[in-house]
């Protein structure tokens, strides 16, 4: 079984190896069958599948929308507004927009799958840029759109101005090591030499995509978040990350509304952040315990394996 181009020195073998462990460990999830509408979760959590479940019926409710008719509308350079919200509130606010929004259906799917694996330089600079509050963030990921049987390896390029570009290409797999093409393709939209990039972590959700009628906007909704590395594994249940994507004509945002209505503030949220802080020891987070300690409280704890 190969994905993508593996290019391996050393101890990359050990990556390697791990690496494909976990794409193997994460395409035998459970379908539809027990209740778990599109094996979005790998639980045997009673309380959790009854909450997706739960979910799940709500989102039935939206007029769909398909992905040519969105990508029609890409919103690949946008601004971004994220909030985090706890499962009741999720569930409240979802039922309050549900005759502004159409959601995302994908082979009749609309809590999507995603897999991620991030990439960063061996002493973590894109991290520590990121922690430190610097301008000009970069993030480099191959995301796999599971559902949609689509892969690609992207940059989100976070502006001075504080707008987000992501740029990216179609692989014909999930790229788990840096190979000449993707490097070439690379060095073309980031500053920095990615010949030293290597896998970080895995990271899976499951995503609810909603677009408003005029599509100027898009709302995204991630939940069952989990973070893997090779020896350790984290999860934050009861928790939705939701990020408000405009391309700068929607003044008005019926989402926006419902978060000034019940006073929630937005956040910064990133998944890569959040992830290296929880599962790496040796790495600084002074600046992300408050944000830790929060995402603790919301969801109950943070579980880790």
């Amino acid at each position: 079984m190969e994905y993508g181009t593996i290019k391996m020195v050393g101890n990359d073998v050990k990556i390697w190896r791990w690496t494909v462990y976990q794409i193997h460990q994460l395409r035998t999830m459970p379908g539809k069958a027990n209740g778990n509408p599109g094996g979005m979760y790998q639980t045997d959590d009673g309380e959790q599948l009854a909450a997706i479940r739960e979910l799940s019926s709500l989102v039935d409710g939206f007029s769909p929308i398909s992905l040519p008719e969105m990508d029609a509308a890409a919103l690949l350079n946008r601004m971004d507004t994220k909030f985090v919200l706890a499962s009741e509130q999720l569930l409240e606010v979802l039922s309050a927009v549900q005759e502004g929004y159409r959601v995302l259906s994908v082979n009749e799917q609309r809590l999507n799958r995603y897999r991620t694996l991030y990439f960063d330089t061996p002493d973590f600079q894109l991290y520590r840029l990121h922690v430190t509050g610097r301008a000009d963030l970069y993030k480099v990921r191959s995301r796999e759109y599971m559902d949609s049987h689509l892969s690609f390896l992207e940059v989100k390029h976070k502006t001075r101005k504080d707008r987000t570009v992501k740029t990216r290409i179609r692989t014909e797999q999930p790229i788990l090591w840096m190979n000449t093409g993707a490097e070439e393709w690379l060095d073309q939209v980031i500053p920095y030499d990615s010949r030293l990039l290597e896998p970080k972590l895995w990271n899976t959700f499951t995503r609810i995509t909603l677009v408003d009628h005029n599509r100027s906007e898009r709302v995204t909704v991630d939940v069952n978040l989990k973070f893997y590395t090779e020896d350790r594994e984290v999860s934050l249940d009861g928790i939705a990350i939701v990020e408000v994507k405009r391309d700068g004509r929607n003044q008005e945002s019926l989402f926006f509304q419902q978060m000034r209505l019940r006073r929630v503030q937005p956040q910064g949220f990133s998944k890569y952040c959040i992830g290296v802080s929880m599962l790496y020891e040796d790495v600084k987070k002074n600046t992300m315990k408050r944000k830790l300690l929060r995402l603790e409280k919301m969801s109950g704890g943070v579980h880790v394996g």
